[in-house]
């Protein structure tokens, strides 16, 4: 495993950090025990510790050694989002144990619970607690009070309280010595109330809702397959995938940052905390692909209710709750990860043309069909609308899956044109649809076909390109054995793949997703993760199943200490770079494993 280079002063690699989470909102945590990065009331709100691109003054939760100390463990507890550090001190072993309670709807507990243990072997070890919120743009300190031994730290509507049993006195922004005898752990709760109620919980009932939190996420995995190949590692993107799910309209954020540098000192920072219906279908594959199905209807009804009022356009991403994606803004004075600025909110994608998206999910919705479950009048009728656009606008140029600031007649973009068309022709099979319709959209299915093999393919190597007119290939590409517009064994579809094997090699199993430096932005492109999982997925769906399993082990040895994945790689250091962790590379790694069973 590797985590690469630290980033500067104070802060550690991007993999070193952990993920906690509930389903609404996640923390980033260090192996020193800090929480960086953490926004309120939800995944795109305001950050409450943000020192991770705000730098000190944006504020941090450590809990951990009194003076630097060796990490000899780090680990989820198994098949359970619940994260255990050990360090050395001296003859002892300190571990800190935390975790977010996810399960709070229907009881009287506050929207977020999180909940941190220290306790100590082999004699008491000294340790600190330096809690230090500070919320917004702008770094607000809150104002304060006390009510016994239980802080709590108010911006106007939202309010957050921590409390300390046993042990001493939190002040915000100082660090505060805690001693730890081996029979009396300490334990942190921090609670969070935004336009509620601020509800107290017992430290003690705390640590006991968040094993019973762990019980749930390990009844939650038992149900996938045990003769699933690489399962544990299913099971954490699996869980990955979950906790970035926004549990109240089921809407997968692509990740819990903005402006984790893709780039590290470079301006290729952006905002990923909103859902792209490209990514949140894929992840639904990966849930159907396990036997998921709760997750994939979650998704289909949110996506009804978000794409009501643009129908039957379907935008390129939107918020938690359906709406607008806000454009995007700069702010002053944060410093970025590693220097990386500008640090960003909001996202300038939002109002780009992207063909490719109508594939994904509509395929998505075909797969969920396909599985046996039935589809209502209202999401036919939304895939209708998908599809007639698709039929409608097929030839224009338009931003694709990277979202190019300058629209091309990309190919990508035309296969999953395609790919709408043609799945949204298989459900009508069950389905009712007036011919005359029926035959537009075999006609434009046809033509598009037709079209791309006239346009898209390179004559000399006989293999598809990035985009009309050009000889480069694109990553993206390894969709074709999946789609069907050409047989999966075909020796184009071969060509393509060994093309973009050669073409965008980034040394070891780390692919480009496209030549680096064409893409219009400053700076240099590192291998993209999702690529490497659909190239091990392509090459399964091919019949090249030794190949594939050999490609994803190199990849295993890629994820970060705990796992996890972030977007982009650094090929020379292993670095792992951009907003962390993705949501698009975990669903890639569960369907590469997928396609691995079925080969």
């Amino acid at each position: 495993m590797t985590s690469g280079p630290a980033a500067g002063p104070g802060l550690p690699p991007i993999a070193d950090y952990g993920l906690l989470g509930d389903t609404r909102t996640a923390a980033l945590v260090s192996s020193a025990g800090a929480i960086d990065w953490m926004c309120v009331p939800r995944f795109d709100g305001a950050p409450l510790f943000g020192r991770l691109v705000g730098g000190p003054a944006a504020g941090t939760f450590r809990i951990g050694p009194a003076r630097p100390a060796e990490v000899v463990e780090r680990r989820y507890r198994r098949h359970a989002a619940t994260l255990r550090t050990t360090w050395a001190v001296g003859d002892r072993r300190l571990t800190l144990t935390e975790g977010m309670v996810a399960e709070v709807a229907g009881r009287m507990l506050p929207a977020m619970l999180l909940v941190r243990r220290l306790h100590v072997a082999g004699g008491p070890a000294e340790a600190v607690v330096e809690f230090d919120p500070r919320l917004g743009a702008d770094h607000r300190p809150p104002r304060v009070r006390r009510r016994r031994s239980l802080l709590v730290c108010e911006w106007g509507s939202l309010a957050v309280s921590l409390t300390c049993a046993p042990g001493p006195l939190v002040e915000p922004g100082r660090p505060v010595p805690v001693t730890v005898h081996p029979d009396r752990p300490v334990t942190f709760v921090l609670v969070m109330a935004h336009r509620e109620p601020l509800l107290y919980v017992d430290p003690e009932a705390a640590w006991e809702l968040l094993r019973a939190d762990e019980a749930h996420w390990r009844a939650w995995i038992a149900d996938v397959d045990p003769e699933l190949p690489f399962r544990d590692a299913v099971a954490r993107s699996l869980l990955t995938l979950r906790l970035l799910t926004y549990s109240p309209s089921h809407a997968p954020v692509a990740a819990p940052t903005t402006s984790l540098p893709e780039q590290p000192g470079g301006v290729r920072n952006w905002d990923y905390r909103y859902v792209w219906p490209r990514d949140a279908s894929i992840s639904i594959a990966a849930f159907l692909g396990v036997g998921k199905p709760d997750q994939a209807r979650g998704f289909l009804a949110w996506l009804l209710r978000a794409s009501r009022l643009q129908r039957p356009r379907l935008p390129a991403l939107f918020t938690l709750d359906g709406l607008r994606v806000p454009g995007e803004r700069r702010l002053d004075g944060w410093p970025g990860y590693a220097g990386s600025t500008p640090v960003r909110l909001g996202n300038g994608a939002a109002g780009q043309h992207q063909l490719d998206g109508y594939g994904w999910v509509v395929d998505a919705v075909w797969v969920y069909a396909r599985a046996g479950h039935r589809l209502d009048a209202e999401t036919w009728r939304t895939v209708r609308g998908f599809a007639e656009v698709v039929a409608r606008r097929w030839r224009e140029p338009d931003a694709g899956i990277w979202e190019l600031r300058h629209a091309t007649q990309q190919v990508h973009s035309k296969l999953m044109g395609w790919l709408a068309l043609d799945r949204a022709l298989r459900i009508a099979e069950t389905h009712a649809l007036p011919e005359r319709q029926r035959r537009r959209w075999r006609d434009a299915r046809q033509a598009i076909a037709d079209d791309v093999r006239a346009h898209g393919v390179d004559p000399e190597r006989s293999n598809f390109v990035r985009g009309y007119g050009s000889r480069e290939v694109d990553a993206a590409l390894l969709v074709l054995p999946l789609l069907g517009i050409e047989d999966a064994g075909s020796a184009r579809v071969a060509r393509t793949i060994e093309a973009i094997r050669s073409d965008l090699d980034a040394g070891g199993p780390l692919l480009y997703r496209y030549p680096p430096g064409r893409d219009g932005l400053p700076g240099a492109e590192a291998a993209f993760l999702p690529c490497s999982f659909w190239l091990a997925q392509a090459l399964a769906a091919t019949g090249r199943r030794v190949e594939a399993v050999e490609l994803f082990e190199a990849l295993l040895d890629r994820a970060s200490p705990l796992g996890l994945y972030a977007e982009e790689m650094d090929p020379a250091t292993g670095a792992h770079l951009g907003n962390y962790p993705q949501t698009l590379t975990h669903a890639a790694l569960v369907q590469a494993v997928l396609a691995i069973r079925s080969a």
